[in-house]
């Protein structure tokens, strides 16, 4: 059983920066992969990025690429999304992911545990 406490969202001007954090319970957080999503008001939950168990793999979704960065110190217990040049489109309510598969994981049904989220919100 993982549990996962995301922290960092808040409200930022358009072109600024934030950095999201995912606490992780458990002895194995080291050999489950890790995802980050996101949910805007009326929107499906999307995908946005995600990190292998050792950190070595990263991939993003277009939207994001060349803004945020996903990173993870597993001796921490804790992944990362630093996110740079925010937009008022990344306004949502951001999820951490654990998927036992430890290589890179997309679509959110392969993952097994859940944050409740931390809102993020871009003014213009």
């Amino acid at each position: 059983q993982v549990q996962l406490v995301e922290s960092g969202g808040g409200l930022v001007q358009a072109g600024g920066s934030l950095r999201l954090s995912c606490a992780a319970s458990g002895r194995t957080f080291s050999s489950y992969a890790m995802g980050w999503f996101r949910q805007a008001p009326g929107k499906e939950r999307e995908f946005v990025a995600a990190i292998s168990w050792s950190g070595g793999s990263t991939y993003y979704a277009d939207s994001v690429k060349g803004r945020f960065t996903v990173s993870r110190d597993n001796a921490k217990n804790t992944v990362y999304l630093q996110m740079n040049s925010l937009k008022p489109e990344d306004t949502a309510n951001y999820y951490c992911a654990a998927a036992r598969f430890g290589g890179i994981v997309v679509p959110a049904t392969l993952y097994d545990y859940w944050g409740q989220g931390t809102q993020v919100t871009v003014s213009s």
